[in-house]
């Protein structure tokens, strides 16, 4: 069953993703090629993109709008015909993209541009190609202090197209120096926008022309990657030895001196954590909101785990524009039956009666949050009347998909109502809750909760640096071979880690360890957010409102998703090593 639904989920996402990066797309001598206008922004601030005819390059009526996808929206970019005829093994020495009266106020446009390093991105037959508007030189140096600048607009680009046979298999574009336009002074002026074609032939084949960005982009830092995922590797085994070891010879002992006085000396009074078998298994405080967190932790593991298994077999061809995210938007609305299916069960199993109640809960834990963000988030993208601003239609769709992703939770909800799996505790609880004995600063929930993050974090602290720098830049993560091992290592720390201190909780006979363990096992994303807005500060150049806004918004979003994802599994690791070590033992 898991298999087909995993085939059927490939399956979609093949359709929803395709692009003509991945058509087979063939030629003849003098067939059109489509040239595509993407997007422009700062270089910098990656996220901040606008329309490529927001500048002045050409007359309005070239800038015909094709329809967009929702992973372009997502992306943010806009596909827009270019002005720029380019056909099939057809040379062209100087083409005329356009004439354009440029006004003052455009050419304040294109220096604000050129001052902010802005670069476009444009599409040749699914090719993604940039390059730079412009660049600025200083005219003098007076004892090494540069003197005013000069803004100058590139008006010439130079397409350098590889073929094999039918198929466009590679394209980069180059500027001249000898093609500029002087924009310093605010002026109106008349700008000729040229462009010239040179193909030449190569003997890479279709299938492999994506290879290039995968390539390029994966081979920086690799072997740092490499060497780091070994590291981490050594150290989950060393670290989890080590804990298995003395977790296992520490309950051992335990089990031998309780199995002692029960022979010999009965009346004596217990201690550690069999003092509290009578308590262990009490059923905690706002049961509904801890089964909502597993619920929505539950479905975070499922959706990351099916995009990276799903990134690891080539779904996701580079710079397939939003692909990724639209997959994201697909498989979280259908593993929300495994959120309502979870939620519920768990729920029920605590006597739990309301659990309409508890359903509202789960589907609004996560999404209510990230909604709440996006709402904020697209009002700053609109009033900077960015690409990111979704438009109406768009917000309908995920509208509808949320409500498609709601049915689906009621349904895995009924379904495990109807099940009444009963809650498995190897102790009775006692009517009356024992008193928690006075605990030192080092026994608290925040000391714990910080080695509890630390020893994870620092197992995906270098992965973490380029996942971000891909999120957050122009390059294109496809290392999901090593993010998958780096997932599986942080899932291991963070199980071994929140079981060794929930036996330390126990044993210091504190028996309120429900929620301690799931905020030991989600404190990896409290430091992880930490670290973003370091990287935010320290090594990125990004700047202004919008940017800061969405950098410190989104990742606050991603940041509680893990938290949730990785206190869900530090919980359900706990609640086995509980069940385990009490069922053992002879409660009376």
């Amino acid at each position: 069953m898991a298999a087909a639904s995993l085939a059927l989920i490939l399956l979609f996402l093949r359709i929803i993703t395709s692009s003509s990066a991945t058509s087979d797309h063939r030629y003849n001598a003098g067939d059109p090629v489509p040239l595509y206008a993407y997007k422009i922004g700062p270089f910098h601030n990656p996220v901040e993109t606008y329309r490529y005819f927001d500048l002045a390059f050409c007359s309005s009526e070239a800038a015909i709008e094709e329809k967009e996808t929702l992973g372009q929206v997502l992306d943010g970019g806009r596909i827009v015909v270019a002005p720029h005829k380019i056909e099939f093994l057809v040379d062209l020495e100087s083409g005329k993209a356009c004439k354009k009266r440029l006004k003052r106020e455009d050419v304040a446009k294109f220096r604000d541009a050129v001052q902010r390093d802005y670069y476009f991105q444009m599409f040749l037959d699914g090719l993604p190609i940039w390059g730079f508007l412009g660049r600025f030189e200083h005219e003098s140096y007076i004892d090494t202090v540069p003197s005013k600048r000069k803004y100058f607009l590139f008006k010439r680009l130079d397409f350098v197209i590889f073929y094999n046979g039918d198929h466009v298999i590679e394209c980069n574009i180059y500027t001249k120096s000898d093609a500029l336009v002087d924009i310093t002074e605010d002026r109106e002026m008349e700008v000729e926008f040229q462009y010239s074609v040179k193909w030449k032939e190569t003997n890479i084949s279709f299938e492999k022309r994506l290879e290039k960005y995968s390539v390029y982009h994966s081979a920086y830092g690799m072997k740092i990657q490499l060497f780091s995922t070994m590291t981490s590797c050594v150290l989950v085994l060393l670290l989890t030895g080590l804990l298995a070891t003395v977790l296992v010879r520490v309950v051992k002992n335990d089990l031998a001196k309780y199995a002692s006085h029960e022979d010999l000396i009965p009346d004596q009074e217990e201690t550690g954590w069999k003092n509290i078998h009578g308590d262990v298994f009490r059923y905690p405080k706002n049961k509904s909101l801890l089964a909502a967190s597993l619920g929505s932790g539950t479905r975070l593991v499922f959706v990351f785990t099916s995009m990276l298994v799903i990134g690891l077999l080539g779904v996701f061809p580079p710079y397939n524009q939003g692909s990724f995210l639209t997959s994201i938007i697909v498989i979280y609305a259908l593993s929300s039956v495994l959120a309502g299916y979870t939620s519920t069960s768990f729920y029920c199993q605590l006597e739990g009666t309301n659990w309409v109640k508890n359903l509202i809960m789960t589907e609004f834990l996560f999404s209510g949050p990230l909604f709440v963000m996006f709402c904020f988030l697209n009002t700053v993208a609109s009033i900077y009347n960015a690409n990111a601003a979704m438009s109406f239609g768009t917000i309908l769709v995920l509208l509808i998909w949320i409500l498609l992703g709601s049915s689906l939770l009621v349904l895995g909800g009924i379904a495990a109502k109807n099940r009444k799996i009963e809650f498995e505790a190897p102790c009775q609880t006692t009517k009356c809750p024992r008193e928690i004995p006075p605990l030192r600063w080092y026994q608290g929930s925040i000391p714990k909760m910080a080695i509890a993050g630390i020893l994870p974090f620092s197992t995906i602290y270098v992965q973490l640096y380029y996942i971000l720098s891909s999120v957050w830049g122009l390059k294109h993560y496809t290392m999901y071979g090593i993010l998958l091992i780096v997932f599986i290592i942080l899932l291991i720390v963070t199980a071994f880690v929140t079981v060794a201190l929930t036996y330390f909780q126990l044993a210091s006979e504190d028996y309120q360890w429900w929620w301690s363990s799931l905020f030991y096992g989600g404190s990896t994303g409290i430091i992880m957010y930490g670290y973003c807005g370091y990287f935010y500060y320290a090594r990125t150049a990004m700047n202004g409102f919008m940017q800061t806004s969405f950098f410190l918004g989104y990742m606050a979003c991603i940041c509680y998703g893990i938290f949730l994802m990785l206190g869900t599994v530090g919980f359900r690791a706990s609640l086995l090593f509980v069940r385990q070590i009490y069922g053992t033992i002879k409660c009376e």
